[in-house]
Order: C-alpha cells, then sequence, then structure tokens
C-alpha cells in the first residue's frame, strides 16, 4: 500500500513539474512576444535629428527636459504644432514640472529671424526648429522631444479599448456632446473632445486640459491588466503615431531611475494678452511673466 502510495504521488509530482514547465515556457514565449512587439514599436518611433543636445547621465540622475509637440499634420501638409509642452524632470526633487505654452504666443522664430506665433515654428522647420525656438523663449536647454500626430489620438485610444475622463464643461463639437462629469471616449469622441477650442471660456488653456486628460488616461488604461491582451495593438498605435528622438535604451534607463518623479506632476501656466497685429492674432507674454517662468524652470533643473 505505501508502495502504491508512493508511485502515485510521484506521479502527480511529475505532471504538477510539467504542467509548472509548460506555463513557465508559455509565460516566456508570451513575455518575448510582447519584448519584441515594443522593440519593434520603439524603432519605428526612433526619428533622430541632428541638432546637437547635452549628454544626459541618466545612471547619475540628471534632470532633463523634454518637448512634446501635438501635430496636426494633413497629406501634402507638414502641419503645425497645435500643442506645445515643455517638461522638466528632476528626480531628485521627485517632480516634473509641465509647461503648456499657447501656439499662438508670439516670439522669436530661431533661424528664421522673425517673430511669429511659436507654433509656426514647427511649420517653418519641423522639430528642430521647434525645439530651438521653445528653447530661446524658456531659456533652458531642450533636450529631447516627443512628437504625437493628434489623429493618431484615435488610434491610440481604440487600442486601449477606450479611455474616461472627468469633463469639468458640457459642450457639443461637431455630431459629438459631452456631458460633465465621467464619460467614457471611444477614438473618435476623444480627438473630438481635445479639438474644441472655441466654446471654452479658457480658450486654449482648456484644450491643452483636455489635451493632457487624453494622455493621461491613455497612459492608465494602457497599464491596466485588462490591456495586457491588446498591446500589440498598443504598441502597434503608438509605431504609428508617435516619433521621438529618445533611444529604447534611455527609456529603459529612464523608467528604471526617474519613475518615482512621474508620480508628482506639477502643471505650469505662462499668461498672455492678447492682441492683433497687422490683423492677425497673438498672444503677448510680457518680459516679468517670461522671466518669472524661465526662473521658475531653472530652479527645477538645478542650472
Amino acid at each position: 500500500m505505501r508502495a502504491d502510495r508512493t508511485k502515485k504521488k510521484n506521479k502527480w509530482l511529475r505532471i504538477t513539474g510539467i504542467i509548472v514547465l509548460l506555463l513557465a515556457v508559455s509565460l516566456g514565449a508570451y513575455l518575448f512576444t510582447v519584448y519584441k512587439s515594443l522593440t519593434s514599436a520603439v524603432e519605428t518611433m526612433q526619428e533622430p535629428i541632428e541638432r546637437e543636445t547635452r549628454p544626459i547621465k541618466f545612471d547619475n540622475r540628471e534632470p532633463f527636459t523634454v518637448l512634446m509637440l501635438g501635430v496636426d499634420e494633413r497629406e501634402g501638409d507638414r502641419g503645425r504644432s497645435d500643442t506645445i509642452i515643455a517638461l522638466t524632470v528632476n528626480p531628485e526633487k521627485n517632480s516634473i514640472k509641465m509647461l503648456s505654452i499657447p501656439r499662438d504666443t508670439r516670439t522669436e522664430i530661431v533661424g528664421r529671424g522673425t517673430e511669429d506665433k511659436i507654433n509656426h515654428a514647427y511649420a517653418f522647420g519641423g522639430v528642430e526648429m521647434s525645439m530651438d525656438t521653445v528653447e530661446n523663449f524658456l531659456d533652458i536647454p531642450i533636450d529631447y522631444y516627443l512628437k504625437m500626430n493628434m489623429e493618431g489620438f484615435q488610434e491610440i485610444v481604440d487600442a486601449v479599448g477606450g479611455i474616461t475622463v472627468n469633463n469639468d464643461l458640457e459642450f457639443t463639437e461637431g455630431s459629438f456632446h459631452f456631458a460633465k462629469g465621467n464619460i467614457e471616449l471611444n477614438g473618435r469622441e476623444a480627438l473630438a473632445y481635445v479639438r474644441m477650442r472655441k466654446q471654452d471660456p479658457e480658450g486654449d488653456f482648456g484644450r491643452q486640459k483636455r489635451q493632457r486628460q487624453i494622455i493621461q488616461g491613455i497612459i492608465k488604461k494602457g497599464a491596466s491588466v485588462g490591456s495586457l491582451t491588446k498591446f500589440d495593438d498598443i504598441f502597434a498605435a503608438l509605431g504609428n503615431n508617435v516619433k521621438t528622438n529618445i533611444s529604447f535604451e534611455d527609456m529603459v534607463d529612464i523608467q528604471s531611475n526617474y519613475k518615482s518623479a512621474a508620480g508628482n506632476i506639477e502643471q505650469m501656466r505662462i499668461e498672455s494678452a492678447g492682441t492683433t497685429i497687422g490683423g492677425i492674432y497673438y498672444g503677448i507674454v510680457s518680459s516679468e511673466e517670461q522671466q518669472r517662468v524661465q526662473n521658475e524652470l531653472k530652479t527645477h533643473l538645478g542650472i
């Protein structure tokens, strides 16, 4: 009897061992597939620039900056950067400052020797002229860029299965009506939600806030367990619609050494006064306000 029990025990141990091995192999294959899909997407996202930037030592947790551009591109037209956000990241202060720059802000367009709306820098000279212009306007180094095709909001939102946002302004845009409170958005709805500007008392600031809501909603939904089965679609959507000069290795280092700062994002705002020059509307930032913003960002970067 004891021998029979021993044989049964050994049999179940072998079966259990085989099941565990199969699960381990399956998990390993799944993780490898995820990794390959991620690296493939990152490779597609890579768009190096010739512009010289500071060498950042991520393993030393050095502060750095990123210029985020939301570009409304159309076929045969480079488009303009309707969303311009400067990020300063400081892991020692465990924080990120996020400054939204209104697209109508009048400033020097570096490389053209003229003053114009800041979002025209992208139309004139692409990412590099945008980086040069924002760097000059804020008087801080711009190290990296992240460019998103605004049309891509639709594809990315659909890839994660839709998102939830808290809307504080009831409005109608096109064929879509957006009520106050928590609302569910699919890709087409999200695109309409971020494009509305004229009905918002805050104008561009309100639009920028909705754009940040969509980005945060995508991140939250994309990181959820339920999105694991959609990883291929998510990575493909990101690869199709996002470009950056941040390498895969740098992304890994940033995730490893700077992730605590991501939990403390401080929104900044720059005030401007609207005026018309030559029949064109501009936002004029006073020298005092410009200096205030520059000082705050420099202090955060430790420069």
